[in-house]
């Protein structure tokens, strides 16, 4: 039998679950510069607040943490249930069956797809892409028309 750690009484979120939770007084109420309270208001404003949120918060726990807790350990301990001996037994007989089909799949894609993917692979592990930050290349027209002659028409040797 195992014997389990006791329950931390001074840091209950030890994984830091519910940091985003933030009621403090100065997390809720700021009053900025130049709209300000007067002292008494706000230090008794400050300490209604905690005692009216500590207290309420206590009452609460005390009269639904317990059973609360105990309906989210059985929705827990039935999804646990349902996972370890309904749904992991059920993956694997579905991975067990497909098995075969899985190796005829792949045999036929290797054999017709991967020449074909392989070759486009190798064509366009040709192109080459150069940036530059110079004047552009002209035109093909502009490379290869001589004065007399058309652009883009070709030049017919003697």
């Amino acid at each position: 039998m195992s014997v389990r750690p006791e329950v931390d009484l001074i840091n209950r979120d030890p994984n830091d679950m519910n940091n985003y939770i933030q009621v403090e007084f100065d997390d809720v109420f700021a009053e900025p510069t130049g709209t300000h309270s007067s002292d008494c208001v706000w230090r008794n404003s400050h300490k209604c607040f905690t005692c009216g949120k500590n207290v309420c918060y206590k009452l609460m726990t005390f009269f639904c943490g317990i059973c609360i807790a105990l309906a989210w350990g059985c929705a827990f301990a039935q999804i646990s249930f349902s996972i370890i001996w309904c749904f992991a037994p059920y993956l694997r007989a579905i991975h067990i069956i497909l098995y075969p089909f899985k190796k005829i799949y792949s045999i036929i894609l290797a054999a017709f797809l991967g020449p074909l993917v392989e070759t486009f692979g190798l064509i366009l592990s040709r192109i080459h892409i150069t940036h530059s930050q110079g004047v552009p290349p002209k035109p093909i027209d502009a490379i290869d028309a001589d004065d007399g002659q058309r652009p883009g028409c070709v030049r017919k040797f003697k």
